[in-house]
C-alpha cells in the first residue's frame, strides 16, 4: 500500500470528515460524517478522485471510522452506499454499526 495517512477533521460541532492523503499525490479522498445524537454518527458520503482510485484510500477511511467507533463508543449509521457495502463485506464490523444484520 502506498504511503497513506488518514486524519479526522471536525468542521463544526456536528460535522466532520476523515481524509486520506498519499505522499506525492495532490488529491485527497474523504468520508464525511454527521453526529446524529448520543452515540450515533452517520457516514454520509465517501469520495475519492480518480488519482486515488484503486489505492485502497476509500476502504482505509471506513476502517479508520470503524476503529474510532470501537475506541470512542459510538455506532455508525451507514447512510453512504460505499460504507454499507464495506459493512456487507466485513460482517465482523457489525458491533460498530447501528443497523440490524439479517
Amino acid at each position: 500500500m502506498p504511503d497513506l495517512t488518514i486524519t479526522r477533521e471536525d468542521t463544526d460541532a456536528r460535522h466532520g470528515r476523515y481524509v486520506a492523503r498519499i505522499a506525492g499525490i495532490e488529491a485527497e479522498a474523504e468520508l464525511t460524517f454527521t453526529r446524529r445524537g448520543k452515540g450515533q454518527v452517520s457516514a454520509d458520503h465517501t469520495g475519492a478522485p480518480e488519482a486515488l482510485r484503486g489505492t485502497g484510500a476509500a476502504a482505509a477511511l471506513v476502517e479508520a471510522m470503524v476503529a474510532d467507533a470501537r475506541k470512542e463508543g459510538f455506532r455508525i449509521i451507514p447512510a453512504c452506499s460505499y460504507v454499507a457495502d464495506r459493512l456487507a463485506k466485513n460482517p465482523d464490523w457489525a458491533d460498530a454499526f447501528a443497523v440490524e444484520r439479517p
